[in-house]
């Protein structure tokens, strides 16, 4: 019986004391809730202090052996609870935080996603009509005159060849893409690969009447890459340069050397690139505006992300910046032990 008068006399004055603190300890709560471990070390501290002030309060503020000994459980348990909780809330908000980074991740890979194929299917309209009004034509006999159907055929073969390209291309960012794709290394020097890539893009660069030249080419460093991949990765960055280089105008390889890693460049004179277009520059699709407004031999504008994908796959990096007179590509890759000559 006397326990229970005890208890109901301790009760009230428990509760008064311990309810301030747990009402100010919410408030610090709902102050610090953007951080994590701030926020999971106060639910660990405030139900302690409360606990600790109730029964403090409840002995009269007046020492006795009985509050030393609460004090010193207190003090046990928050020296255990507090890192723990602050071990969780780091726990939970790199998990936060890893969810939050996927989500967005998610919904720009859609975003991106449908824009690609709402572009590319624009793109492949165009054509198709264009061969099924000709062929249309044909058949018909409304063209007959040998001049006219050479003509005709000519016109059906080069936006058949347009489509080919697509198809190829997005065959490539497929492929480039896939988190199966293992690239082969071995040591290429870089001015063999440059070689290659600008005796590809040759008759390109003579239609469009562009000089393309590259600066010493017998000092470049060598890497370890794909041969075939690193190949195209040029292409695509000679083919986007050379799209958008006036004509009479300069196109420019370069590469060295950066300790373990080596690089190598593509400067064109294209003007520059819009600075709203260049984190975009990559995207799939993406083609920008302004200074680098697409043509109707332009592709499906997925040139650079192949590259960026294929230079991933062999663990290096593609940056772009505006550098007049256009703008410069520059590849990362790492740097073979020993450099090979080039002849």
């Amino acid at each position: 019986m006397n326990v229970l008068v005890e208890l109901a006399k301790a009760a009230p004055i428990a509760l008064m004391s311990a309810l301030p603190v747990a009402l100010v300890g919410g408030l610090v709560v709902n102050r610090m809730r953007r951080s994590m471990t701030a926020t999971m070390t106060a639910l660990v501290l405030v139900p302690l202090f409360a606990a600790l002030v109730g029964v403090v309060a409840t002995s009269g503020f007046m020492y006795t052996p009985q509050l030393v000994g609460t004090v010193a459980v207190v003090a046990v348990v928050a020296a255990v609870t507090v890192p723990a909780g602050m071990l969780l809330g780091r726990s939970v908000a790199r998990e936060t935080l890893w969810q939050r980074e996927a989500r967005e991740a998610e919904r720009h890979a859609e975003a991106a996603r449908r824009e690609l194929v709402a572009g590319i299917g624009h793109d492949l309209r165009a054509p198709l009509a264009g061969i099924r009004g000709m062929t249309d034509a044909l058949i018909d006999g409304v063209v007959h005159r040998p001049a006219d159907v050479d003509e005709y055929l000519q016109r059906i073969r080069r936006e058949t060849v347009r489509m080919a390209g697509m198809v190829e291309d997005l065959f490539q960012l497929s492929r480039a893409t896939s988190a199966a794709l293992r690239l082969p290394t071995e040591r290429l020097a870089l001015g063999e690969i440059a070689s290659d890539a600008v005796a590809a893009e040759a008759a390109a660069t003579a239609a469009a009447g562009v000089v393309v030249t590259a600066e010493s080419p017998s000092s470049w460093p060598t890497v370890l890459g794909s041969d075939a991949d690193l190949v195209r990765v040029l292409r695509n960055l000679l083919s986007n340069a050379i799209r958008h280089t006036p004509a009479g105008g300069t196109v420019t390889i370069a590469a060295g050397a950066r300790g373990t890693e080596a690089w190598l460049a593509v400067q064109d004179a294209c003007g520059g690139i819009p600075p709203a277009d260049l984190d975009r520059i990559f995207d799939p699709g993406y083609r920008g505006t302004d200074a680098r407004t697409p043509d109707d031999t332009s592709g499906a504008g997925l040139g650079l992300a192949i590259a960026k994908a294929l230079v991933e796959a062999q663990h290096g990096r593609i940056t772009v910046r505006n550098e007049r007179p256009g703008c410069r590509f520059e590849i990362t890759l790492p740097a073979a032990e020993v450099p090979a000559r080039v002849p």
